[in-house]
């Protein structure tokens, strides 16, 4: 499948039921257009089964929840629609987006509460996010902005509106060659990129961000588990940025990145070495397995 997303062939589960792909749309003014009254999932399938399906079905309630709506589909109706959706598309290795979101009714205002609650799920072919990226390891701007402190948003939703940053510090990154953008917090502390979690590797041990303040991504999670399992020493922590010159490794993950070795971050350069080597390696038979 190729072209642009609002012009391909397939179809796309939408408020219970198969559409074509190009009629699954939206009204003008729905709501998450105008308030960001929306949340979603990025997943991948191998093999035909998606990788910890029921967990980014439940974290869907929860980021739903955060924004005070309930998605009027059980966690097992959206695993049934997500298998549908893969079945109907004859797809087995693919990317998998739901997304629900507050759709146009009564409310055109901030509040929202009468507005109707949607639920679409679709899915398509996704290579490496990150490109050659993966065997070269890639190279990582620094964003002007900053993740903001856990009393401004809600930072533990995997909510549309907290992209926006993401997006734009993105696109600089890509201006100047870059695959992505790493953001300090708000008190100045390493965070994450702008949809990856970021590792580093010191004297054989790691140390990640401490998640307090941006999303506790699920590959983010598999990956210590993994690595604890190994005996590797995992240190979640505060990372001042002037720690980077110390790191001799780096990679990013998280569904869409999986695990990615980073080669260079602002000025600081990274070896794509062993341990990010085999935990890529690792990562990719867990997954499939």
């Amino acid at each position: 499948m190729a072209g642009a997303y609002d012009d391909r062939d397939g179809k796309i589960w939408f408020d219970g039921k198969l559409v074509d792909w190009r009629a699954a749309n939206v009204h003008v003014l729905t709501h998450a257009m105008h308030y960001a009254s929306s949340v979603f999932e990025g997943e991948r399938a191998y093999n035909g089964k998606i990788f910890l399906s029921r967990k980014h079905s439940e974290r869907l309630h929860f980021s739903a929840g955060e924004l005070d709506f309930e998605i009027p589909y059980t966690v097992d109706e959206i695993e049934a629609a997500k298998a549908l959706v893969l079945t109907e598309n004859g797809l087995t290795d693919a990317y998998v987006r739901a997304v629900a979101w507050r759709g146009a009714g009564e409310d055109m205002g901030v509040a929202s509460a009468r507005n109707p609650v949607h639920l679409a799920i679709a899915a398509w072919e996704w290579g490496n996010y990150y490109g050659d990226a993966k065997t070269k390891g890639a190279k990582i701007d620094i964003a002007k902005w900053k993740r903001p402190s856990p009393e401004t948003i809600p930072v533990h939703a995997k909510a549309a509106g907290l992209y926006m940053i993401c997006t734009t510090s993105k696109h600089a990154a890509e201006a100047k060659g870059c695959s992505d953008a790493l953001f300090m917090d708000w008190r100045g502390y390493v965070a994450e990129c702008t949809g990856a979690n970021i590792f580093f590797v010191k004297d054989g041990e790691v140390h990640t961000p401490l998640a307090d303040c941006f999303l506790n991504g699920l590959t983010r999670q598999t990956v210590i588990s993994e690595l604890e399992k190994k005996q590797i020493k995992v240190h979640q922590r505060v990372i001042m940025p002037g720690e980077l010159e110390d790191f001799q490794q780096c990679w990013l993950t998280g569904t869409a990145a999986e695990v990615t070795p980073v080669g260079q971050i602002g000025d600081y350069n990274f070896e794509v070495g062993a341990l990010t080597q085999d935990i890529a390696a690792h990562y990719e038979q867990l997954v499939r397995s």
